[in-house]
């Protein structure tokens, strides 16, 4: 079936299952990952700018993340939107770069790490969710309109859902890699 309704659902879909991505990416694990800095902003002669476009951030050890700035005059805006943020990381600064220690997970931290992540599956899914709401109702008015047949609109609503339970088990499946990764690490 190839309908306007059912492209544009599958889009917002997988953009639904990108943010999800993009957001697990951001969960820190135990292990350096510099993704965990990418919504951070500092303040550079007054303008919030992004920490990863004013520094190279490289992981030399497992669990640290080295910050070296382009501009060393900056060490200091850099230190202190860390520390302003909401990481709980503290950061070491020793005038030329700054190292940011990944401190080992407790067992109860992992565990509250792990509903984190359950809580932004189900985030994404109730995206997802609403997408196919919409496509639903995109296709009752193409039939009322008489743009597509009865028959067409069930064939469609079918496609539709298929499209919504594979997203949703896109979505289980990144869930489930990512607790396990928190887990175990």
């Amino acid at each position: 079936m190839n309908n306007e309704t059912i492209t544009k659902a599958k889009e917002n879909m997988d953009k639904s299952i990108k943010v999800f991505e993009k957001n697990l990416a951001s969960i820190r694990a135990g292990v350096a990952n510099a993704s965990i800095l990418d919504g951070i902003k500092v303040d550079y002669y007054g303008a919030p700018t992004p920490l990863t476009q004013m520094s190279s951030v490289t992981i030399p050890e497992a669990r640290v993340l080295l910050i070296t700035p382009y501009d060393v005059n900056s060490l200091d805006d850099i230190e202190h939107a860390l520390l302003a943020s909401n990481l709980g990381l503290t950061p070491a600064n020793d005038g030329k770069v700054i190292r940011l220690v990944i401190p080992q997970l407790t067992g109860e931290r992992r565990q509250e790490i792990a509903k984190e992540v359950g809580k932004e599956a189900e985030e994404a899914k109730i995206a997802v969710r609403n997408v196919r709401r919409d496509a639903m109702n995109a296709l009752k008015r193409q039939q009322k309109d008489d743009e597509i047949t009865e028959d067409e609109q069930h064939n469609l609503e079918k496609e539709v859902q298929k499209i919504t339970d594979n997203s949703t088990k896109e979505i289980d499946k990144l869930a489930d890699a990512k607790r396990k990764e928190i887990t175990q690490g």
